[in-house]
């Protein structure tokens, strides 16, 4: 059984015991649990549920791995001719590393 989730503006396709990074969002202290309701598909036992624009009543539930990590440094040049002006930017993006625990259809 698989879903495909939205989170951020992003996509994920997710199966039960898939580990993924999404967006840091603000946990409560001792939040074991995220629940995503953004759920765009879910497929299992020969059948595909496809929402217009999400399934009704269909769910997926991750567990808490790691409450903060960073993930590689990016980054961005601002050049201009002529202008004798460089400026060198630097970025790590946040994020909740969360295991796929439950799908619920």
């Amino acid at each position: 059984m698989y879903a495909i989730i939205e989170d951020s503006g992003q996509q994920f396709k997710v199966c039960e015991g898939d580990t993924l990074q999404v967006d840091l969002r603000p946990l409560e202290e001792g939040q074991s649990q995220i629940e995503f309701d953004r759920v765009l598909l879910v497929s299992g036992d020969g059948k595909v549920q496809v929402g217009t624009p999400l399934v009704k009543g269909a769910k997926v539930v991750a567990e808490v791995l790691v409450g903060l990590s960073a993930g590689p440094k990016l980054y961005h040049w601002d050049f201009r001719r002529r202008k004798s002006s460089r400026r060198k930017i630097g970025h790590r993006q946040k994020y909740v590393r969360v295991r796929i625990s439950k799908i619920v259809a």
